[in-house]
This record gives structure tokens, C-alpha cells and sequence, in this order.
């Protein structure tokens, strides 16, 4: 096959620039230590939306300000956004394993030392910290399901890591309600960081056992450069956002064509860099020269507005204006992670066939399901709305697992192994950026609904919950048109092993 070698076969590479120890067979524990970085995957996301439930009870016991106890939650986001491509980037250089496990470690740590913080300027810094060890991890999990599987396996572990994804968003209102229920009494809200600590070290050692040992084939170099540049780019653009609830869209919206200047300027540097054959931190040709790797990461951007902003405004509707408690609000909701779950688990398995069509009707479902909740809440009698938008919710929440893992899927299906964790990394800093913008501005307009109808909870929270459907036109679009483009025999692993460098990577410039 024109030299190629298949992974860990006769020259023991695997396209990603790595070094395998398996002798070309594939490696026996690959599933038990997927579902070891899912689990870690699964905490650092749903540490992004667990915390809300608990911040009323945090700050009366920490007797901290508002603004400083919103820093508890926008601190982890914007440090987790901030970590995410440089860290990409240092597990193909150094090793992947190495820096999973490094960086859950940290996340273990500070997670204890969250739940022990005495003042809150310790828990904003603990959290700061482990918003780092969070970034740290996260595109380590896509880089290694792109180096253990291939195929059709490919396809059903990004299935699974999809799910993830789109369960620990929706269901961290539940757990932190449930947390919060389980241990009651002042300090209740520390186990939501606590509980972190045994689920972590358990994980820190299978996945010391169970994880590949692969060790990067030569030394990457850092592009410093790029890193500043990209990290003040992002920082300008989230941080008006994530200072939105203390007025930072009022005092800095100038940051925002700041920002757009700064990352200009490193997509400037970054070609600079590759066209003089350096290794830049994020690979430009990525971008422009790998089949559905620029619509996907647009597609999640645009589709995470609306995903992430809906919860925080049905906890808003349900706790402010129902009543209920903060359990109770995450059950509300519960149908919606629910439908995510089953249906994440099969698209796996049909995007293979369907491609991004699965994509294109799984948007359809998820606005169809939001915005009939919307309307549902809006009309229907207070106390039988609940009941009446379950159905809807877990429609809609089909539709989620048919987006979410399928696009992962196809995002990264014609991604080179070796430049999976960056590659990773910069989709989901795509998902937080579009995250931040989600959370910010459906919140806002929910606040601005109610100031407008007067205390119309029912008008608020459909103006919002439909405007965040609506967003998701805009994802649709971006599926509509790569759907059109897709050529005939197209598959979410197209070179399955194609791993070597062979005279097709010369043919091929994302090789």
C-alpha cells in the first residue's frame, strides 16, 4: 500500500506521530480505557453547569459578594476555554497518556482543595486551577479515541464521547440538586466539589493500568507565539461574556474587536509558521485543507448558544417563577437528557451510513422539541406545563444525540492522528466560546422578557427557550450546506488506516 504502515505495525507508528507498543494487534483494553477518560471527560464538563444550583448557599455561607461568587462559575469556564489547544497540542508532542493523567491528577487535587476552601478567594483560585486541569484533559479524550480505533469502532466511541458531552451539560442541574438534597445543612455545597475527589483517583488508576502506552515519535516544539496569541484572542472574547451578569458587555465590549484583531493576527502568525515548515500550534490547513473539519467546528460554535444557554433559563423559570426546588427544577429537565443518552449511543452507529444528514435532521428534532416547549410553557395551565413539555424535551434530546456525537464524528473523521489533540482542543474551545455567548445572552433576554411583560415568567421563558432554538437555525444552515457538498461514498473514517507516512500523506497537505 505506496509504504503505509498500519498502527503499531511492522514500524510501530500510527500515523500520529507515535510510538506503539501493541505489535500491530489492537490493543485489548482500548474499551476499558475509553470509558475510563469518559468518566474523567464527564466530570470536568459537568463541573461547568453543577456548581449554579449551589451558588445562593455558597455565597450565605462563604458571606461573599455576587460578584465574586459568579467568578466560581465563569472562572473554571474561561480558564477551561483558555487551556484547551495548547494542551491539544502538548499531548501529540509529549504524549498524550502522560498528560491525561497528569492532568486528571491535578483536577483530583484541586477539586479537594475547591471543597476545603475557607473564603471564596480560594475557591475562585482552586477554581481557576482546576479550570486549567480541566482544558489540560479534555482534547486528550478525542486524541486517544482517534488513536485506539479505527472504523467502525471509531465511529461508535466518538458516539459515546459525544454523549458525554451532551449529558454532563444537561444533566448537571440534576446533580447538583441532587447533591444538594443528599447533604443537607450549611456546608452542603462543598460534596458538589468533593464528590469529584473518589470518582477521580479510582479513575487516576485504572487509567495508569488501561490507558496505551504510545510515546510521541520525536519532540514537538511549543509555538509560543501562537500560544499568547491565541489565549489573549479567546480571553478578550469570553471575558465580557463571562462578566456579563457584573456588566463586563456594558464596560468591555470593546474587548470583542479586540479579540477579533488578536486572533487575526495568530492565524497570521500560524501560516507564517507553516509556511516555513515550523510547527505552528494550530495546524492552518486543518482549517482549509481537511474535508468537514471547518463546518463541524463552526456548527458546534453556533449549536452550543443555543444548547447551553436553555438551562440556565428553564432553572430561572422553574425556581424563580414555579417555585420549585433546586431538585425538582433539574427533573424538570431530566426527559431531555434522557432522549440525549439513547439516541447518542446509536448515532453512533448510523452515521456511518447517514452522514451529515443525521446531523441535518437531528437539528430539526431539537428545534422542533425547544421550541414546542417553549410555546408549551407559555400557554399551557402552570401546574400540568411540566408534563406536558416531557415529551417534547426528550424529542428534542434525540435530536441532541443525533447532533452532537455525529458531528464530533465527522469533524474529526479526516483528521491526522498526529494532530488529533489540537485538533480536538479546538472544537471544543468552539463549544465553550459558543457556551459563553449561549449562557450570557438567553439568561439576558429571559431578564429582559420579564422586565418587558412585567413579571410574565411564562412569556419570559418562552421568549428565551424559543430564541435559543432559534440560534440553532444558524447550525442548520452550516449542516445543510456541508451536507451538499458531501461527495458520493463519503464515511466518517474515509482512510481507516492510512496511518503511515506514505506517498498519499504528500498527496494529502493535512498528512
Amino acid at each position: 500500500m505506496n509504504g503505509e504502515t498500519r498502527t503499531g505495525g511492522p514500524q510501530g507508528r500510527d500515523g500520529g506521530g507515535e510510538r506503539a507498543d501493541d505489535g500491530g494487534r489492537p490493543d485489548p483494553n482500548r474499551w476499558r480505557a475509553l470509558w475510563v477518560t469518559l468518566v474523567a471527560g464527564f466530570m470536568t464538563l459537568l463541573d461547568v453547569t453543577i456548581v449554579a444550583v449551589a451558588l445562593p448557599s455558597l455565597q450565605r455561607d462563604l458571606n461573599a459578594s455576587a460578584a465574586s461568587v459568579q467568578w466560581v462559575v465563569s472562572g473554571y469556564t474561561l480558564a477551561f476555554a483558555l487551556t484547551l489547544v495548547t494542551a491539544g497540542r502538548l499531548g501529540d508532542a509529549f504524549g498524550r497518556r502522560r498528560l491525561f493523567l497528569a492532568a486528571l491528577a491535578a483536577f483530583v487535587l484541586c477539586s479537594a482543595a475547591a471543597g476545603a476552601a475557607p473564603t471564596v478567594t480560594l475557591l475562585v483560585v482552586a477554581r481557576l486551577a482546576q479550570g486549567v486541569a480541566a482544558g489540560s484533559l479534555a482534547p486528550q479524550n478525542s486524541a486517544l479515541i482517534q488513536q485506539m480505533f479505527h472504523g467502525a469502532e471509531r465511529a461508535r466511541a466518538f458516539g459515546l464521547f459525544g454523549a458525554t458531552v451532551g449529558i454532563s451539560s444537561a444533566v448537571g442541574p440534576v446533580a447538583g440538586g441532587l447533591i444538594l438534597a443528599l447533604a443537607d445543612g450549611p456546608q452542603g455545597w462543598r460534596w458538589i466539589f468533593y464528590v469529584n475527589v473518589p470518582v477521580g483517583v479510582l479513575a487516576l488508576l485504572l487509567g495508569s493500568r488501561l490507558l496505551p502506552r504510545v510515546g510521541p515519535r520525536h519532540r514537538g516544539r511549543l509555538d509560543p507565539g501562537g500560544v499568547v496569541l491565541l489565549g489573549a484572542g479567546i480571553l478578550a472574547l469570553m471575558l465580557p461574556l463571562v462578566l456579563a451578569e457584573a456588566g463586563g458587555l456594558n464596560r468591555l465590549w470593546w474587548l470583542f474587536p479586540a479579540g477579533a484583531l488578536i486572533l487575526a493576527a495568530f492565524v497570521a502568525w500560524e501560516r507564517r509558521l507553516a509556511a516555513r515548515d515550523r510547527a505552528p500550534l494550530l495546524e492552518p490547513r486543518l482549517l482549509t485543507g481537511t474535508r468537514g473539519y471547518a463546518a463541524g467546528a463552526g456548527l458546534a460554535t453556533l449549536y452550543f448558544v443555543g444548547f447551553s444557554g436553555v438551562w440556565l433559563v428553564f432553572a430561572l423559570f422553574f425556581q424563580n417563577g414555579l417555585g420549585y426546588s433546586p431538585l425538582a427544577s433539574g427533573l424538570a429537565v431530566t426527559p431531555f437528557a434522557v432522549g440525549s443518552a439513547i439516541a447518542a449511543a446509536a448515532a453512533g452507529r448510523l452515521v456511518g451510513r447517514l452522514g451529515r444528514l443525521l446531523t441535518v435532521w437531528g437539528l430539526v428534532a431539537v428545534m422542533a422539541g425547544l421550541g414546542g416547549t417553549a410555546l408549551t410553557l407559555w400557554l399551557a395551565p402552570a401546574d400540568r406545563a411540566v408534563w406536558i413539555t416531557a415529551p417534547l424535551l426528550f424529542a428534542g434530546g434525540l435530536g441532541s444525540g443525533c447532533v452532537i456525537s455525529p458531528n464530533i464524528t465527522m469533524t474529526l473523521r479526516n483528521v491526522p492522528v498526529r494532530m488529533a489533540g489540537a485538533a480536538g482542543g479546538a472544537l471544543q474551545t468552539g463549544q465553550r466560546l459558543g457556551a459563553a455567548v449561549g449562557t450570557a445572552a438567553l439568561p439576558g433576554l429571559f431578564h429582559l422578557a420579564l422586565h418587558a411583560t412585567h413579571d410574565d415568567y411564562h412569556r419570559a421563558v418562552a421568549i428565551a427557550v424559543g430564541s435559543g432554538a432559534a440560534a440553532m437555525l444558524c447550525a442548520l444552515a452550516v449542516a445543510v450546506a456541508d451536507r451538499r457538498r458531501d461527495r458520493p461514498g463519503d464515511s466518517p473514517d474515509p482512510a481507516p488506516r492510512s496511518h503511515g507516512h506514505s506517498r498519499a500523506d504528500h498527496a494529502n497537505p493535512t498528512h
